[in-house]
């Protein structure tokens, strides 16, 4: 009668070892599957984080921790380092999201661990050796741009009078003249300054393209993505397609974050 026993004492202890497994891998395979929720939004130049604020509203209102960095625009090292202060905060995996020069900068914080992925909005996205300006220079400025040469400080300003048709021409003039009038003084050596190790090659890439971008020809952004593989998203809007196309915006960050499951 005792080895019965035995046997079913060990043929209990099986059942409920392979159940405890069972039960274990659910909950991780559940993990697995849960989306992103923290976002960090990185701005470019002639601009701060209060453009955000459309963005923002729509991730929030879907569940999403949103945190907008402040950039110094000082220089790339700078703006990086705040954005890697951003990335320290959040409790988990992060879509790290960059504007136009943010596009830079986010090619090289995105090396953080926490970052899952990367959002390109209309932005630059160096490679290796590779500055900002040397891509700006790839193709001919639209006459509306307003890009002027570097002051005696070496600050880079836009000019005022282009500054609604050719950065930011389908908000109202209204919202315009407040971007204009609360953008950072943009230190000249961070456009020139090259990156020194991509996060895209690495870490998953979308590209929103701009189609009627009057400050970054959507050309250079075509061949910015197509040569890094970053999975392209054609918006028609301005420059600031996050202001006046939020909700188009928000769709591809939350895509990123649906895919970037948590591990």
């Amino acid at each position: 009668m005792k080895t019965p026993t035995v046997k079913n004492r060990i043929k209990g202890a099986l059942v409920n070892l392979v159940f405890t497994l069972a039960v274990i891998f659910s909950f991780t395979t559940l993990a697995q599957a849960q989306a992103v929720k923290n976002v960090v939004l990185v701005h470019g130049a002639f601009a701060d984080g209060s453009g955000w604020k459309a963005l923002y509203t729509v991730l929030s209102k879907k569940g999403y921790h949103v945190t907008v960095v402040q950039n110094p625009l000082t220089s790339l090292e700078d703006d990086v380092a705040a954005t890697k202060v951003a990335l320290d905060k959040q409790d988990g995996p992060t879509i790290l999201v960059g504007h136009s020069w943010g596009g830079a900068v986010i090619t090289e914080a995105g090396n953080h661990p926490k970052v899952a992925a990367l959002v390109y909005v209309a932005a630059f996205q160096p490679d290796k050796g590779e500055s900002a300006l040397q891509w700006l220079q790839t193709a001919p400025p639209a006459p509306e741009n307003g890009v002027l040469a570097p002051d005696d400080k070496g600050i880079v300003y836009y000019d005022q009078a282009k500054y609604h048709a050719g950065f930011c021409a389908d908000i109202s003039k209204e919202e315009a003249d407040f971007m204009f009038a609360s953008q950072g003084a943009f230190y000249a050596k961070g456009f020139i300054t090259p990156i020194t190790n991509p996060a895209w090659k690495n870490k998953p890439a979308y590209g929103i393209i701009a189609t009627e971008d009057k400050s970054i020809n959507p050309v250079i952004q075509h061949k910015m993505y197509e040569r890094s593989n970053t999975k392209i998203t054609e918006v028609k809007g301005s420059h600031v397609i996050f202001m006046s196309q939020p909700q188009a915006v928000a769709k591809v960050i939350i895509e990123a974050a649906q895919n970037a499951t948590s591990k």
